[in-house]
């Protein structure tokens, strides 16, 4: 006897769970396909990270490189929207590889800055490096003219959802 579940329908539920003549939906769509590509490059680059390390270390560091390093943990955990505890846990993984240095705050001695090493910046390289042919082989299935078409859109959500982080 077969036990197994029947396949189901990719997108049934969506048919199902919002009327078509809802406006809502497109920009549940939009938001539900972001959370799956967010799982699924996270575990492909989890996959490539080196041991001990994982997406929210490469982020931290990919941050401090994006918009200048030399913040306070309090400054990355308010970017990262997570308690200061949490972005402490984090930051203190990142010193045990060596990844980042902290030091006393110049402006306030309750505080420490936080610095990308050298290692840190070799991590970053290596990481973007390590993704090379995975970009190389999605491609060929999505050209890059394509991908670089939603990159204006998806960087005004952004803006969006960063200029109204408190109120959305």
């Amino acid at each position: 006897m077969d036990r197994r579940c029947p396949k189901a329908r990719a997108g049934h539920w969506r048919q199902k769970s919002v009327p078509r003549d809802n406006p809502t939906e497109p920009l549940f769509a939009f938001f539900n396909e972001i959370g799956i590509i967010e799982q699924l490059s996270r575990a492909m680059m989890e996959a490539r990270l080196p041991n001990g390390l994982i997406v929210p270390h490469f982020s931290v560091i990919n941050h401090l490189i994006r918009l200048g390093d030399g913040r306070t943990p309090l400054e990355i955990a308010r970017a990262f929207q997570v308690p200061k505890t949490t972005m402490t846990h984090t930051l203190s993984g990142l010193e045990r590889h060596g990844l980042v240095r902290t030091a006393p705050n110049p402006n306030d001695a309750r505080s420490k800055c936080v610095f990308i090493t050298a290692e840190g910046r070799t991590f970053h390289q290596n990481a973007i490096n390590a993704l090379g042919p995975v970009f190389a082989k999605m491609t060929n299935a999505i050209p890059s003219d394509d991908i670089a078409a939603v990159l204006p859109l998806l960087t005004r959500v952004r803006a969006y959802l960063d200029e109204n982080r408190d109120t959305v």
